[in-house]
């Protein structure tokens, strides 16, 4: 009798938290719109390699490694000028929780997972690449804790993101075959490469910076206009201008989609990671609407402060509220969920959210981070991991605890209903 007069009470203030979370949705919305006007004035020409920027120049040899060593450079040049760290390209290929190896390629959400998880990054003198082997137990030297995406940014967008951290990663459609003379793509002379039509995006490059002016005769073939990306690649000093390259503004395959490192912490920010996600964004679940609420339980390690939460974006224009469950038992909890702040993302990713006001967990005690968020155009906007392919069959399930609800009432545990593990991660100290 008393459970039901205390749920009785607790959810009457849940519902109340409900009904004001349609203000804190609008507030987040116009924060954000907000935050996306007023025009910047960018130049006509800009290299981060002449701004102190650039990175080491890598060669990937025969490996499929390019998607690797391009998150490296991307990662140094984000920290650069200030401080230059050499990131080991090979432990990000090696040193992830996939069962890849340095033949089979990577994507970017392989490299989300690897960084945000803290598996890496390591510097390349703790892994020096080349020798095919990773050693097993190293720490990572900084903690990445924000990636954001770009998928069919504006030229203006991804020019602001350069300008800011340094470079943007990307990918286009190119091979060796494709860059040969006489194949009709690349001019090696001017180091100006053009694709024309729609291909399968297979080589990841570095896009330093642009020159609006480089001039389309430059190309192998007419792109129809002047200007081009200012590309480093990872096929070692011997290709283009020790590195560098050009890719026409045209190119029908580079910039549809790419990586910012947009924040990247000292490894000690914060003393403890909670997590059931090491391979990440492997699949989407929600109920067919953009709104979903999302939960991962967790026993603190010993008394520690709450500092922050990490979840992925699935789509653009993200908006958010952050909840916490005190000593969690059982679905029945989540009525007991207590608001702790809101927020809007506006391009898709990986963030971490640092509280406001952190939370003191005691020792042992179990607790729930919870999450609602709304995503423009998602149906299913909840990042799970799950055994999706031949390379993520360590997915485990055992000893983990997730949830999803369509409402914040009635909650489902993913583990057992649909074979999965929410990406929802707690930073304590």
């Amino acid at each position: 009798m008393k459970r039901a007069v205390k749920l009785l009470g607790l959810t009457a203030a849940f519902f109340l938290a409900l009904n004001l979370s349609a203000v804190h949705w609008e507030r987040a919305e116009a924060a954000s719109e907000e935050a996306g006007e007023g025009e910047k004035s960018l130049p006509a020409y800009w290299n981060s390699g002449e701004q102190g920027r650039k990175p080491l120049v890598r060669s990937q040899g025969s490996d499929g490694t390019c998607w690797a060593l391009t998150a490296a450079s991307a990662l140094e040049a984000s920290l650069l000028p200030e401080e230059r760290t050499v990131f080991s390209g090979e432990h990000i290929a090696l040193g992830d929780a996939f069962s890849s190896g340095l033949e089979e390629g990577g994507d970017y959400v392989m490299i989300m997972a690897y960084l945000s998880s803290w598996l890496g990054p390591v510097t390349e003198e703790e892994d020096p690449s080349g020798d095919g082997v990773s050693p097993q137990g190293l720490s990572p030297s900084v903690h990445v804790q924000e990636i954001q995406m770009l998928q069919g940014a504006e030229l203006e967008e991804i020019k602001e993101k350069i300008m800011e951290f340094g470079a943007v990663q990307t990918s286009l459609y190119m091979n060796r075959a494709v860059t040969e003379e006489g194949a009709g793509y690349y001019n090696s002379s001017a180091s100006a490469y053009y694709y024309p039509q729609k291909e399968t995006q297979d080589h990841d490059v570095l896009i330093l910076g642009w020159d609006d002016s480089f001039p389309r005769e430059s190309f192998a073939r007419d792109p129809g206009r002047d200007g081009a990306f200012i590309c480093l690649n990872t096929w070692g000093e011997d290709f283009g201008q020790e590195g560098i390259f050009y890719v026409s503004y045209e190119d029908a395959n580079i910039a549809g989609s790419g990586l910012v490192y947009t924040r990247i912490d000292p490894a000690d920010n914060y003393g403890n990671i909670y997590q059931h996600d090491v391979y990440g964004w492997l699949g989407q679940q929600g109920y067919g609407a953009e709104t979903c609420w999302f939960s991962n339980v967790y026993t603190a390690k010993g008394q520690e402060e709450l500092e922050a939460v990490g979840f992925y974006a699935a789509g653009d224009d993200t908006v958010y509220e952050l909840y916490l469950v005190r000593d969690f038992l059982d679905e029945e909890s989540f009525f007991e969920m207590a608001y702790v702040q809101f927020g809007a993302l506006e391009y898709p990713g990986y963030y971490t959210v640092d509280l406001e006001t952190p939370q003191t967990l005691e020792a042992g005690e179990r607790f729930a981070v919870a999450v609602r968020v709304r995503t423009a155009g998602e149906t299913s906007p909840v990042a799970v991991e799950y055994a999706a392919d031949e390379y993520s069959q360590g997915v485990t399930l055992q000893g983990k605890e997730s949830y999803i609800s369509p409402d914040g009432r009635k909650w489902e545990q993913t583990q057992t209903k649909y074979g999965s593990n929410v990406c929802l991660k707690a930073f304590t100290s």
